[in-house]
Parts: C-alpha cells; sequence; structure tokens
C-alpha cells in the first residue's frame, strides 16, 4: 500500500474529492485535517436558513464521525496543521511530525469584514461555514431588524433570506446595484424594486463608517450620515482564500493558492482545490467548478494524470422573489446585451465586440431556455 494521501481541510471540495476517490479505490489511505469536527453538510443551504426556520443540526448530512465510517478515512477533527515541509512531504501536526505521498489543501475561504470604526465591530457575524452558522443562529433567528453588508451574489440571497422571514432588512454595498459584477443594472434594478417592495432598504453606493453598541441594539452609520438601528449585523462582503498554510511552505500564492490545470501547486505532490486554489487568476468559488476539479483531481492522485476541462457553467441564483440563473460573462468584458422582456420574465444574451454570444441571464419562465443557449457559450478553461 502506498503512503497516505493527506487532505487539510474538511468542506464541499475535501468531501467531493474523498467521495470521487473512493468510487475508484477503497484501499487508499486518506487523512483529513481540520480545524472544525468535519461534518458533512451543504453550504449552499445557508442561504436560506431563515425562511426555512432551520437548525444547524438541519443541515447535517453525515457526522464527521459517519463520514469517516462511511468513506474509510482517518478523521483529524479539531485538529490544526501547524506547518508543511515540502521536501520532506511531510506536515506537523501537535507537535508531530507526519509523511504524505499526496497533499491536497482544501482549506477554503475567511468571509471578509470590512474596515469600521465603533466599539460594536467585534459583534459582526459571519455565514462562511457551520460553525459560524451555530454561533450566529440563536443571535439572528431572535432580531427584527438585521443590517446585511455586502450587496452581491451571497449577500443578496441571504438578505432576500432575512426579507422573507420576516424581519427588517438594510443592504449597504458600495456598488450602486445589487450583484454589480453579475447583473446589468436593468436586471439589478427589477432585483432590487422586489427587496423595497417587501420592505427592504437599499444603501447603494454607500459604505458602514461606524458600529456602536446602544441599549436597543447597534447603531449604524453609514459614510453618507445615513443612521440606522439594527439587532445585528451580518458581513457577506466576500471571501478571501485562506492561504497561510501554503506561504508557510513557500507555495506561489497570488489571490488564491496557484495551481496549475492539473490543480498542482508550485510544489511537487502538493495541491489545492475549491474556495483557496486560484486556476488561471481566477478563485471560483462555486460547485460546479468545485466538483469538475474534484472529478479530475481524483484520478491525478491514483496516478491517473488528468487536466482540468471546464465547459460553461450555470449559477442558479438563489432569490425566489426573482428567480434567475446564469452563465458566461454578463457584465465585465461585455460589449452589447441582446434583451427579451415579456410577462414571463426576460432572457439577457451578452455579446463581445465581436459580436459572439458570451453569457446570458434568464429569469422565471425563461429559465428553460438556459441548456440550449449553454451549448453556445465558449468553455471556462
Amino acid at each position: 500500500m502506498s503512503a497516505p494521501i493527506f487532505i487539510i481541510g474538511s468542506g464541499f471540495a475535501a468531501y467531493q474529492l474523498i467521495k470521487t476517490l473512493r468510487r475508484t479505490d477503497q484501499q487508499q489511505e486518506i487523512h483529513v485535517f481540520t480545524n472544525d469536527q468535519g461534518h458533512d453538510y451543504n453550504k449552499p443551504d445557508l442561504s436560506h436558513v431563515f425562511s426555512k426556520q432551520q437548525s444547524c443540526a438541519d443541515l447535517i448530512r453525515m457526522s464527521g464521525e459517519e463520514f469517516a465510517r462511511e468513506y474509510q478515512i482517518s478523521l483529524h477533527a479539531f485538529t490544526a496543521v501547524s506547518t508543511i515541509n515540502p521536501e520532506q512531504q511531510s506536515i506537523s501536526v501537535e507537535g508531530e511530525t507526519l509523511h504524505y505521498s499526496k497533499l491536497v489543501l482544501a482549506t477554503g475561504a475567511k468571509a471578509i469584514i470590512p474596515s469600521m470604526e465603533g466599539d460594536a465591530v467585534d459583534q459582526v457575524l459571519t455565514l462562511n461555514g457551520l460553525q459560524e452558522f451555530e454561533a450566529a443562529q440563536l443571535k439572528i433567528q431572535q432580531a427584527k431588524s438585521v443590517l446585511v453588508i455586502g450587496g452581491g451574489l451571497i449577500g443578496t440571497e441571504l438578505a432576500m433570506d432575512l426579507d422573507s422571514s420576516g424581519k427588517k432588512v438594510i443592504i449597504a454595498d458600495p456598488c450602486a446595484s445589487l450583484m454589480a459584477t453579475m447583473l446589468p443594472e436593468f436586471i439589478a434594478l427589477q432585483l432590487q424594486k422586489s427587496l423595497i417592495k417587501s420592505g427592504s432598504l437599499l444603501a447603494l453606493g454607500d459604505t458602514v463608517k461606524s458600529l456602536t453598541k446602544s441599549e436597543l441594539g447597534i447603531n449604524v452609520l453609514l459614510n453618507s450620515g445615513q443612521q440606522y438601528q439594527v439587532d445585528c449585523v451580518i458581513s457577506a462582503a466576500g471571501l478571501r482564500p485562506n492561504i497561510a498554510l501554503a506561504k508557510q511552505a513557500e507555495l506561489q500564492t497570488n489571490k488564491g493558492i496557484v495551481v496549475n490545470l492539473e490543480l498542482q501547486t508550485s510544489k511537487k505532490n502538493i495541491y489545492a482545490l475549491g474556495d483557496c486554489a486560484e486556476i488561471n487568476g481566477k478563485v471560483m468559488a462555486y460547485l460546479q467548478p468545485i466538483l469538475l476539479s474534484a472529478n479530475a483531481l481524483a484520478k491525478t492522485l491514483l496516478a491517473q494524470q488528468t487536466t482540468l476541462k471546464l465547459p460553461a457553467m450555470l449559477i442558479k441564483v438563489k432569490t425566489p422573489k426573482l428567480p434567475m440563473q446564469m452563465s458566461g460573462q454578463t457584465v465585465i468584458g461585455v460589449d452589447s446585451w441582446q434583451i427579451d422582456i415579456d410577462a414571463q420574465g426576460c432572457c439577457v444574451k451578452s455579446y463581445d465586440s465581436d459580436k459572439k454570444l458570451i453569457g446570458f441571464i434568464v429569469t422565471e419562465q425563461h429559465m428553460s431556455k438556459a441548456f440550449s443557449m449553454m451549448r453556445e457559450l465558449p468553455a471556462s478553461l
């Protein structure tokens, strides 16, 4: 039997890799090192836990122990890896040196909390994982008013879910429209109208200057001078890949851990996968590219060198007040749009300067057109 494969991290990317490895090889020794309990859960479900009145337990598909038994792995829960030695092919864990044949970094990403003033900044909540949700769920469930910092994909999905659960929601974002890097303004406007209609407040083109404690909750002061009183604040201002271990090991890093199309880092026998990996200058924190990456990497780890290929991929936006799907380039790099709007929703096609289709957005009843249009799009990789 070969030396063990070590995986650092226990999120979707790590566990999808393990499931794929086990479909081919039942004998390969696999060790997983994770800072948490190692439960198997679906992270995107965090976007609609409040309207569904779900608890942390509702999201767990398998406990860490159950997953370890099912997939015959050694799970090292609540165990931090302190250093990686690429030359010796070893890691240091709690003072012990352990040797691997292959090492996979699936260390994920950390939620960004923008710089703000005030004595309530330490009360800002994040929901980038099961542990964070478990720590924050009671406070958010009891809140009647919530400030969501960030109007991107996750912030918008979360804000709509909180709105649907009966809370007063304020969204603050420096961009002039919601999901500004993904939606042209004429689509974002429809989304904004649906939120405003249900009572949400949009502080777009604005940022939080300070958060201060009060007897009634948290006082919010925006840079525009606008003030609000809320019960809690959630930051959904984006993610920053966890690359500290990679830097310690002197792996090449940029926005994430730089990998080639075999998911290999700049050091031999070390790979990166998921939210922490940067492929062709991009960190692709969506389920489909992570799933395809895991499938390709599993083959490579089992001595079948495989190059990652990514087709055009569909993004399903969880905004039930305006259901939509999209693929390709929809704002950045777009030269023109073709718009078809009717009572059943809209279909927006985006084109480059050569009049080639490079992306689309479909809403409501037009979502049935998505798969036929995807066949016309260029591959992502």
